[in-house]
């Protein structure tokens, strides 16, 4: 019999890579929802591999790609509370968009 490779693995390691580049974009959210969606699809590919693993020939790969997608969900986790953390330590989040609209102002927009 052939072995196949499991379905996901793929997507979900693309997701966990994205996700590092989310975290930076999207102030955390991005990441923990990029790496949360690979991490489902992971534990998705990683039930299929227990039923049949002879099956399957990438399971070194899932492995790669989940912990990949486990640290883009810590990263966006982190930088969500430091974000939080720092609007909060600006004066709330009425300080945080006057500040945005004075260096906004500044730059001419």
């Amino acid at each position: 019999m052939e072995q196949q490779k499991l379905p996901n693995v793929t997507t979900g390691l693309i997701l966990g890579i994205v996700s590092f580049v989310c975290c930076c974009v999207s102030s955390g959210i991005g990441g923990i929802l990029m790496s949360g969606i690979a991490f489902f699809l992971l534990r998705k590919d990683e039930r299929t591999y227990a039923s049949n693993p002879e099956l399957y020939s990438n399971y070194s790969q899932l492995k790669t790609a989940k912990i990949i997608a486990i640290i883009g969900l810590v990263v966006g986790a982190i930088t969500l509370i430091w974000t939080i953390y720092s609007i909060q330590k600006m004066g709330g989040i009425d300080a945080y968009m006057e500040q945005v609209k004075q260096i906004m102002e500044q730059y001419g927009e």
